[in-house]
C-alpha cells in the first residue's frame, strides 16, 4: 500500500513550534496550495492543508521559513480524532512531513 503526499505551496503562517514533555520538537503549520483550475469568476482558489513536522526538521523549518514562504513538502497523510472540551468528537486530517525543500530565499 502507498501513502505518499507531495505538495508545493505557501505557508499561511509561521510554524507553531512546541516541545513534548520528553523534549521532542514538533511543528504545526498550514500550506496554501493553488488548485490547477480557475473558478467561474476566473480566479484561482487554494486548498489549505494542515501539516505536522517532527524533531530537528521542525526546528529547521521554523528557523528558515515564515509566513508566505514557498516550500515543497513530502510525507504521508494521517487521520486522527479526539474529544474536545465540549465532549464532541473532532476529526483531523494532516500531512506528516518527512522532507521539505525551501523554494526561495528567506530574504
Amino acid at each position: 500500500m502507498i501513502n505518499r503526499v507531495v505538495l508545493i505551496g505557501r505557508m499561511t503562517k509561521d510554524v507553531e513550534l512546541r516541545y513534548t514533555q520528553s523534549g521532542v520538537a514538533v511543528g504545526s503549520f498550514s500550506l496554501a496550495v493553488n488548485r490547477p483550475f480557475k473558478n467561474s469568476d476566473g480566479e484561482r482558489e487554494a486548498d489549505f492543508i494542515n501539516a505536522v513536522i517532527w524533531r530537528k526538521s521542525a526546528e529547521n523549518l521554523a528557523n528558515f521559513t515564515g509566513k508566505g514562504a514557498q516550500v515543497a513538502i513530502e510525507g504521508r497523510l494521517q487521520t486522527r480524532n479526539y474529544e474536545n472540551n465540549q465532549g464532541q468528537r473532532v476529526y483531523v486530517t494532516e500531512v506528516v512531513v518527512d522532507n521539505f525543500s525551501l523554494l526561495e530565499s528567506k530574504a
